[in-house]
């Protein structure tokens, strides 16, 4: 992977945190395309930072085109939208649905996101039935290489307090030695390691789709 320009979807959250450092610290990066709706206080010589507003194609498309690879990581939670599952699903499936087909449009072949454990569009849970869904549509976006990313509990450090999730990752790091065999995939993993897994997987490039969970991102990461 030498002076390619990758973009970052999601990159003020945890794992998009973590994805930037390591692209930062890569130096076969070339530039590192920031895509937010915000103001982006971070700089770096690598760094650039496109304003759009995700509501607007060509706004979005205008950010995405020249890029070799794209990371998305974006991802709300029921606290962030107060309950309304139009906008979750604004955020979790719009978003990345509309920037593959982008990516497809303008040659960008390679594509990497972060999904969950037991993804399943045919779910009764709403949030593995969201996940499963945008699997299912990025399967159908013609991009000849995508990597999917399927996490089970995400460790490391939040900007934002989320007092259960705390409470549950201190009964996953119990329970993380007996997860074993079929049930491996449900151990908690630290977000840099699925950014690490990220990297790695979309550098390799191998052509189809490519779903990666705890084993496999850890092999990855390595």
């Amino acid at each position: 992977m030498s002076t390619k320009i990758v973009a970052i979807i999601g990159a003020t959250g945890m794992i998009g945190g973590y994805l930037l450092e390591e692209l930062l610290n890569n130096p076969a990066i070339e530039t590192i395309r920031v895509i937010v709706r915000r103001p982006f206080e971070q700089k770096h010589a690598k760094l650039e930072t496109k304003l759009v507003d995700f509501n607007d194609y060509e706004s979005l498309k205008l950010a995405i085109d020249g890029c070799d690879m794209l990371f998305c990581t974006i991802g709300t939670t029921q606290k962030n939208v107060k309950g309304d599952k139009a906008l979750y699903r604004k955020i979790d499936f719009d978003i990345p649905v509309k920037a593959a087909r982008i990516c497809k449009e303008t040659g960008c072949e390679v594509f990497a996101i972060v999904s969950s454990v037991g993804a399943n569009s045919k779910s009764n849970n709403f949030y593995l039935k969201l996940k499963g869904e945008v699997e299912d549509a990025l399967s159908q976006s013609g991009l000849k290489s995508i990597h999917i990313m399927q996490p089970s509990q995400l460790l490391g450090d939040r900007k934002e307090n989320r007092p259960a999730e705390k409470f549950f990752k201190g009964i996953m790091k119990v329970m993380s030695p007996v997860l074993t065999g079929s049930l491996a995939k449900y151990k908690p993993i630290h977000g840099r390691d699925v950014a690490k897994a990220m990297i790695n997987a979309a550098k390799n490039g191998q052509k189809g789709i490519h779903r990666y969970s705890y084993n496999e991102m850890i092999i990855l990461a390595s």
